[in-house]
């Protein structure tokens, strides 16, 4: 078995286009067209795998978009671990407006899940053998799962010596982060809510940050700030690093690569400043490509010299 298992309760096929302008009623014909697999934990798997990692990806798949699902993973080479679900996986959409570059992200809820299905993961991922040295989850928790369900396997991966990662929002966060977590991804806005104040800059979020560290409910915090930069706080110290210069095409994926670079190189036993470092880069690279195409290795590789980071 892998190093790396991802999760994804609630993936997605993505759907991107690109039209000239966006407005009501008229038919809006796409002038390109592209389909990724989509969901967050899937979108890590991605970025892992081609940043050389070992990684599975387990999720779940209901109907035609669930096996379409399936080959868009596989076609990337990453290694799918599926169970099944009666309702359809769902498609997200994402628009490009041309005229003014602004996209537009249309997201489906998904699937109602059964206790049976969600247990079924659950069940699915207690059964690796070897487990993996890393578990990630990603993404929200679509309709059916209990609220609880990534604190559920947080516990168990604990149980069984491995490190539990979390990049998700709202009470799942909230009650993930109750029962302790190794590291959390949060955007300012996540750690926002977390918090329960208001967080205007990134000094207030380095704050924030550092008494959940101290609180002994997440062992690292590696906070996103978008325009502000990035954090990674850990009981013995805090890593800044300030956003690179450039002008960004699209800010989907931007999270999701980050994570995936920081996991990959923390899974090949780089130290923890270099992988932060790594994960800048490689979150800058995915603001270079359209609708979910994620970073690309060679541009997280340019980047990665105009990365700089300041101690605390």
């Amino acid at each position: 078995m892998s190093d790396i298992v991802t999760i994804t309760p609630n993936p997605a096929v993505d759907v991107s286009t690109t039209v000239e302008r966006i407005m009501p009623v008229a038919k809006l014909r796409g002038t390109t067209q592209q389909r990724d697999p989509g969901g967050g934990g899937i979108n890590v798997a991605r970025v892992i795998t081609r940043l050389g990692g070992d990684v599975t990806a387990l999720y779940p798949v209901g109907g035609p978009t669930g096996q379409l699902l399936k080959q868009l993973v596989e076609s990337e080479g990453v290694t799918s671990l599926t169970w099944t679900t009666a309702e359809h996986t769902r498609e997200d959409f994402f628009v490009q407006e041309r005229a003014t570059a602004q996209p537009y992200r249309f997201i489906l809820p998904g699937p109602t899940l059964s206790e049976s299905e969600w247990q079924a993961g659950l069940a699915l991922l207690a059964r690796i053998d070897p487990f993996p040295r890393f578990v990630v989850g990603s993404g929200s928790l679509p309709r059916g799962v209990p609220t609880d369900y990534y604190a559920r396997i947080a516990a168990l991966v604990r149980a069984r010596g491995a490190q539990f990662i979390l990049d998700t929002s709202g009470p799942a966060l909230a009650a993930a982060v109750a029962g302790g977590v190794d590291l959390i991804k949060p955007s300012l806005r996540e750690m926002q809510e977390l918090a329960g104040g208001e967080l205007p800059d990134a000094a207030a979020g380095e704050r924030a940050a550092r008494a959940l560290v101290a609180s002994g409910k997440a062992g690292t915090v590696a906070l996103t700030m978008g325009h502000l930069g990035a954090l990674l706080v850990t009981s013995e110290r805090v890593l800044r690093a300030q956003p690179l210069t450039m002008v960004p095409v699209n800010a989907v994926g931007a999270g999701d690569s980050f994570l995936g670079a920081l996991v990959a190189k923390l899974a090949a036993g780089a130290p923890l400043e270099d992988a932060f470092r790594f994960a800048v880069a490689a979150g800058a690279a995915a603001l270079l490509r359209t609708g979910t195409a994620l970073c690309d290795p060679s541009d997280v590789n340019r980047l990665l010299a105009d990365v700089r980071l300041e101690t605390a």
